[in-house]
């Protein structure tokens, strides 16, 4: 294919053999056939080092970075470990950012999080919030470790004409998802649950919390043309929201996956675990006018999607 804006580039995927990632590097070369992919895997380069990542911009000679690698998980992941959550995604940002300039990478793209958010924010969430406030108490140290590296991306722009952008994806889901009940988020938990329930012949499974905070969930799939289309087309510092536009009930989802799976037993929910953000949802009309993206998929048929690749998979992604 002729023409297009990835032609010869020499693209650094970190966090590329991830579930975002996987997807992102399908839809990347699907986009362009002389495309040049380099993925620095972290047996190979802990991103953490700068000696490691300076030896990854040599291996590699990439000329634009899509930074997607995170040290991220559920609620019950983020309470554990905020102090390494907070290090690792701001040292890894900091120091690609600061080696990416050095090495007159062209173009850079920052992947951030809405976590980055404050714990109240007006719904939608515009992008023009961001800073009003402090993000819910079991994301903060993630969220802004996050939101430093829109900072240090405005502050390179401004001295050095660094080009680089940062996104905000909302929670996403899809096929290869993270399905350990240890780290994974509340979609491939709950399906995971329902799905082993059911085989059981379990009457119950429980969920965290009380069932009445809303999310927003985006295909992993919308998000990978998403990030994309942004790098192609987006070339200002200010964060753009990435989602779906759509707001559900955390004990509506859950109703929705046990229908989905089969699971026709109860749900019970463990008050004592905390709900996380009141409320999410974002506006995502930046996004459609600056670089004209928006979300495709269905939710329902997103969910059907994910499930049946659990299924399809389970054995493969079993626990050791």
């Amino acid at each position: 294919m002729s023409g297009s804006f990835w032609d010869d580039r020499t693209v650094m995927v970190t966090g590329g053999s991830g579930f975002l990632g996987g997807h992102l590097v399908e839809e990347l070369t699907a986009r362009s056939d002389t495309v040049e992919v380099f993925i620095p895997r972290s047996d190979e380069y802990d991103l953490r080092e700068r000696a490691d990542i300076r030896r990854a911009f040599v291996d590699s000679g990439a000329d634009t970075v899509l930074h997607l690698a995170a040290t991220v998980g559920g609620i019950g992941a983020n309470r554990k470990n905020p102090g390494r959550y907070f290090y690792d995604n701001a040292i890894m940002g900091i120091e690609l950012l600061e080696l990416a300039r050095q090495f007159d990478v062209e173009t850079f793209t920052i992947l951030g999080t809405i976590c980055s958010y404050p714990e109240h924010t007006p719904v939608p969430f515009d992008e023009d919030d961001l800073f009003d406030g402090y993000p819910e108490e079991t994301n903060a140290p993630y969220g802004i470790a996050k939101k430093a590296l829109l900072t240090q991306s405005k502050a390179y722009r401004k001295q050095y004409d660094f080009d680089s952008i940062y996104l905000m994806p909302v929670n996403l889901y899809g096929p290869r998802d993270d399905f350990d009940l240890e780290t994974s988020h509340v979609i491939p938990a709950i399906i995971r649950k329902c799905v082993e329930a059911r085989e059981r012949g379990e009457d119950a499974i429980t969920a965290w919390g009380t069932g009445e905070p809303t999310r927003e969930f985006l295909y992993v799939e919308d998000a990978a043309r998403g990030i994309l289309d942004a790098t192609e087309r987006y070339d200002r510092s200010e964060p753009v929201n990435l989602g779906s536009g759509m707001e559900i009930s955390i004990r509506d989802l859950v109703e929705t996956i046990a229908d989905l799976t089969g699971f026709e037993g109860d749900i019970e929910w463990d008050t004592s675990k905390p709900d996380g953000q009141p409320r999410r949802r974002l506006d995502t009309s930046r996004a459609k006018a600056y670089f004209d993206w928006e979300a495709r998929t269905d939710f329902e048929d997103g969910l059907r999607e994910t499930i049946e690749w659990y299924e399809t998979h389970r054995d493969e992604i079993a626990d050791d």
